[in-house]
């Protein structure tokens, strides 16, 4: 299992909306809307990181208000 943390820009007063309907995404754990330089803060979980990547790209970038995503893998070190 790989989980991640996605920080999302948005598009101005766009944060609340953006998270709603992220949260609803599959693989998606989590989604708050936040303040500070990022407007969302996602969790998620995929089965590998090629399942992570298309979750962001294919489920996650085409949400509209999105502006731009940081993925940050969660390592255990």
């Amino acid at each position: 299992m790989v989980q991640a943390y996605i920080l999302v820009q948005t598009n101005v007063g766009k944060a609340a909306e953006v998270a709603m309907a992220i949260r609803d995404l599959d693989g998606v754990v989590r989604a708050e809307d936040v303040t500070g330089p990022y407007d969302v803060i996602v969790r998620a979980e995929a089965a590998s990181v090629d399942e992570l990547g298309q979750l962001v790209v294919a489920k996650v970038q085409i949400v509209p208000g999105i502006t731009r995503t940081v993925t940050c893998p969660i390592v255990n070190i």
